[in-house]
């Protein structure tokens, strides 16, 4: 399976590292939009220019877009698939379904394949929600991020006029998590069940009391919740902010029987120390299903629900039922 990278930030990198670890993969090159020559790749891979993409068509599988969900996946993936089959990571729930129908007709218009919203959430807890609900009919969803950093959320501050950089943390309410794990099923709103922390370095004379307004009454990603705005140094930033840590649970809380006499617990977690890499990890493990799929001659946009389990590994099917049945 020949995989690109298209776009090399924190989810590109981890790409990269991803293909590494995949015996089935190689990886065609990098493709960046800044100067080729001031990107140096981490394991020494070819890096190119967007601009020599198109001379790429018939030599990449599958290109993994590795772009911010806030204002570049929306028509990057949409513009992409007109050229590739491709994949990505686009993680704003509320716009799933706009940006699955755009990405279905290019890809379809185009004859090729596409798969959006890959990584742990969507992705992973997508999945397990999904399984959660059909073994659990009768019940309640609990979705919990963190604490973590958010990509998308950090991504989305940076896009801020006066802002040079900002790291977001999704916190859980603890004591909202534990009622949940303990049987008990409250109806909770969005701002109940998280916190959101914001870390922002801006420009000298930047109007910060405007600045943490437009954060807090961003729509899709602030508004819904509580939300404080740290403003501090680029040096404490690189000090105390560096890592790229997450977590985060998937709980439903379901009852069989007789008039719901036995209640149930499923609960999915995950704790990462790089959100990024996971992310890619879960995103190569689709590209090979997605190539799979290729193969068969499938076009347009597929999400993680079309996915058979058993080819997302590298793995016969023999060895699957030895090993994991």
């Amino acid at each position: 399976m020949k995989l690109g990278i298209y776009g090399y930030g924190n989810v590109g990198k981890g790409v990269e590292y991803a293909c590494a670890q995949n015996k089935d993969v190689e990886l065609v090159g990098i493709f960046t939009r800044r100067d080729k020559n001031e990107v140096k790749s981490q394991l020494g891979n070819k890096v190119y220019s967007v601009s020599e993409l198109k001379d790429f068509k018939d030599k990449i599988d599958i290109l993994i877009i590795c772009g911010g969900s806030a204002t570049e996946l929306p028509t990057m993936t949409v513009d992409l698939a007109k050229d590739f089959n491709v994949i990505d990571t686009f993680d704003t729930h509320a716009n799933i379904p706009t940006h699955f129908k755009n990405v279905d007709k290019s890809a379809k218009d185009s004859g090729h394949i596409a798969m959006i919203s890959c990584g742990w959430d969507p992705g992973m807890f997508s999945l397990n929600r999904l399984y959660a609900n059909a073994l659990l009919p009768t019940g309640v969803d609990y979705t919990f991020w963190g604490k973590g950093i958010s990509q998308g959320h950090s991504d989305a501050i940076r896009r801020i006029k006066g802002v040079i950089d900002a790291k977001q943390y999704t916190v859980p309410v603890k004591e909202v998590v534990d009622r949940i794990l303990k049987g008990e099923t409250p109806e909770l709103s969005t701002r109940q069940k998280h916190l959101r922390e914001c870390y922002v370095v801006v420009e000298e004379g930047a109007d910060k009391e405007k600045i943490a307004e437009e954060i807090k009454n961003m729509p899709n990603y602030f508004a819904d919740y509580d939300t404080t705005v740290n403003f501090i140094s680029k040096e404490e930033l690189i000090e105390k902010h560096s890592g790229m840590p997450h977590a985060g649970f998937v709980i439903r809380t379901g009852t069989t029987g007789k008039e719901g006499e036995h209640k149930h617990t499923i609960s999915y977690n995950l704790k990462l120390d790089s959100n990024p890499e996971f992310t890619a990890m879960a995103t190569v493990a689709f590209a090979r299903a997605l190539y799979k799929e290729k193969l068969n001659g499938t076009v347009g946009c597929l999400t993680v629900f079309d996915i058979r389990p058993r080819d997302l590994i590298d793995m016969s099917y023999e060895e699957l039922l030895k090993h994991m049945l």
